[in-house]
């Protein structure tokens, strides 16, 4: 196989940009995603690829929920501030205003939309990604801006 032409073209699948976030007791997590799509209507449910190492794969565990929001084509500045660790300060994460959700995970304020999600399955694979299912029990709407599309912010990931 030609390596950097499967790179090239796994790049091309369009990915939006998501804030994903889980909370249990003092333990907080919010991480840039981009792997995530819609898998179901009924019951609703998503999908989201998530490194194994990551911190969130054992915090949405052991909640069993996590949140998602929705990144405006403005929020790049917002999605690269979650490349890194969290720090929390009220209500703040990295310096963004949340608010608790129904599942008690926090939704960012300043995003377009958010949906919330009950764990439905993990699925563990050989690579280094899981993916984590996800019944949508809770969303909002905060206001109409298009999302933002990873090819657009001259980043790559995957491939």
């Amino acid at each position: 196989m030609d390596l950097e032409a499967k790179k090239k073209a796994l790049r091309m699948i369009n990915y939006g940009l998501y804030l994903m976030t889980c909370k249990d007791g003092e333990k907080i997590d919010a991480r840039t995603v981009s792997w995530v799509t819609q898998m179901s209507f009924e019951p609703p449910l998503v999908t989201v690829g998530v490194h194994k190492e990551s911190d969130m794969v054992n915090l949405v565990r052991d909640k069993k929920s996590f949140a998602i929001s929705v990144l405006g084509n403005e929020q790049k500045a917002i999605g690269g501030a979650f490349f890194k660790n969290c720090e929390v300060d009220g209500n703040k994460i990295n310096g963004y205003e949340t608010k608790e959700g129904t599942t008690g995970n926090p939704i960012f304020l300043d995003t377009p939309g958010y949906f919330e999600c009950e764990l439905f399955k993990v699925v563990e694979t050989d690579g280094d990604h899981i993916l984590i299912l996800g019944k949508v029990v809770d969303a909002g709407v905060n206001n109409e801006m298009p999302s933002l599309i990873l090819k657009e912010t001259g980043w790559n990931y995957g491939g």
